[in-house]
């Protein structure tokens, strides 16, 4: 069969058996220093190990092994068993993808990793490629995470649910009972309650004003916001919504390590299951209670628990990351800080730019190539696993000029923040809603917050932020 060609297609994540890859980069090239003691500068330089090179049945024990603890969230302890490009887009200089990725991209928008697998791993890296990997139909590349289990050889039991890893019908089976309430109209309800919780952590933080010592801008402000407001919208009770706070951050803290990590989403699934039980026995007035109400009959208890757990995960850790860079974003240009405090219409703006520039989700789901396709002047091989990188993507000139600027005067761009195609995120909408009247209410309030101390980020993982940062709030 010839190579399908992606344009007009597209959406994902790795796959190579290491012959014939693309030389490295130049030793040490763009390493971010990371605060976490687990892992460090020599992993972004370090070439592929050994093992993974020669393709040894060890070689695929580890890489199994890696890919298994970064799913689960374990990204530290699995970072040392890549090699160096497989975490190149996962690493940061600040804000900024690190050169390295940039270079990569400039040299060609797709790149072999170098790992032991009988098809091969991809890392895309232009826009427009990209775009096309993620508009592609099922048929060309598929989510479903069987067929990527299949591929770098992972349990197939171990099957985390939602929609980032399904393919058609499943996905639109599931997709169809989500899309109604992230509508404009549904998501007017949510309004007032965003706006307390947003007032509520602001009156927190002007209580501390001038205060000595730091404050904690991600744990006393920027988790909390969209932790309750997915409870809003799950329609978690009251009397429930602390021990989720507590599930859905720690769900997240990768301090504890692989084991941590791992126990604090069985926790999460758990603690949902018997949520959704409670729903099936008096099912209220949020998403949960209608989907039991409606569609009762067309979903197993683990089903519901398990797209509960994907509005979590994707809605939580992304929002709060850009709650928290956003802030401090906006306090660095003070130029910035004045519109968006006298000016309505400059907030939106704003966000869109934002979302872009932070890239906060640095890579899409996985894809497998189920037949030739053709990316770029390329050709992956069915069985090939292939990776997006969001934030290479978002910051090339394909998409707009000087990308690397963050300036929200520019015209609206399609960037690929959300994704793209048929697996876009579906709670876009809310995203921009809490980042925007968080941000704005920040300004108004004449809010200014000065970092304190070294900002503790997270290593290298899928999705970018801070773990701590210190601040001090001041008022002008």
């Amino acid at each position: 069969m010839p190579p399908t060609t992606a344009a007009g297609l597209g959406d994902n994540v790795l796959g190579t058996d290491g012959a014939g890859w693309d030389p490295p980069l130049p030793p040490g090239e763009g390493s971010l220093p990371v605060t976490d003691s687990r892992t460090s500068d020599a992993a972004a330089r370090r070439p592929a190990p050994a093992l993974l090179r020669r393709g040894s049945a060890t070689a695929r024990r580890r890489l199994r092994g890696a890919v298994g603890a970064l799913l689960t969230r374990a990204a530290p302890a699995a970072l040392r068993l890549l090699p160096a490009i497989s975490v190149v887009p996962l690493r940061r200089n600040g804000m900024d993808p690190i050169p390295r990725l940039g270079k990569l991209r400039e040299r060609s928008p797709i790149s072999r990793i170098p790992v032991p697998l009988r098809a091969g791993a991809w890392l895309v890296t232009g826009y427009e490629q990209a775009r096309e990997v993620l508009a592609a139909p099922a048929s060309t590349f598929s989510t479903d995470y069987l067929n990527f289990a299949r591929a770098v050889g992972l349990p197939a039991q171990n099957h985390p649910g939602g929609l980032g890893f399904t393919d058609p019908p499943e996905h639109t089976r599931l997709r169809r009972v989500l899309t109604p309430e992230f509508t404009g109209r549904r998501l007017q309800r949510l309004v007032p309650r965003i706006e307390a919780v947003v007032a509520e952590r602001l009156d927190a933080m002007d209580a501390l004003s001038g205060q000595p010592g730091p404050v904690d801008l991600v744990s006393a402000f920027a988790f909390p916001v969209p932790s309750l407001a997915i409870c809003e919208l799950l329609g978690i009770p009251y009397e429930e919504r602390a021990d989720f706070q507590r599930l859905s951050t720690s769900r997240f803290d990768l301090g504890g390590g692989a084991s941590a990590a791992v126990g604090a989403v069985e926790s999460g699934v758990d603690y949902l299951l018997r949520i959704v039980r409670q729903q099936r026995a008096d099912p209220g007035e949020g998403l949960l209670g209608r989907l039991v109400r409606e569609h009762g009959d067309e979903f197993t208890d683990r089903e519901l628990a398990g797209l509960a757990d994907g509005l979590l995960t994707g809605g939580l850790e992304t929002t709060a990351s850009t709650i928290a860079m956003g802030a401090l974003l906006l306090m660095q240009n003070p130029e910035l800080f004045e519109q968006i405090r006298t000016d309505d219409a400059a907030v939106d703006p704003f966000v869109e730019e934002l979302l872009r520039y932070l890239s906060v989700v640095q890579v899409a789901f996985p894809r497998v190539a189920l037949q030739p396709v053709k990316i770029g002047d390329r050709v992956v091989k069915p069985g090939a696993v292939v990776v997006a990188s969001l934030s290479a993507a978002n910051r090339d000139p394909a998409l707009c000029p000087h990308a690397e600027r963050f300036d929200p005067s520019r015209p609206t761009t399609r960037h690929l923040a959300f994704g793209h195609g048929i697996h876009r995120c579906v709670g876009a909408r809310l995203a921009e809603l809490q980042i925007a009247t968080l941000l704005e209410e920040m300004a108004k309030r004449r809010m200014r917050v000065n970092v304190l101390g070294e900002p503790e980020r997270v290593a290298a993982c899928f999705v970018h932020g801070y773990r701590k940062l210190p601040v001090e709030i001041t008022k002008y």
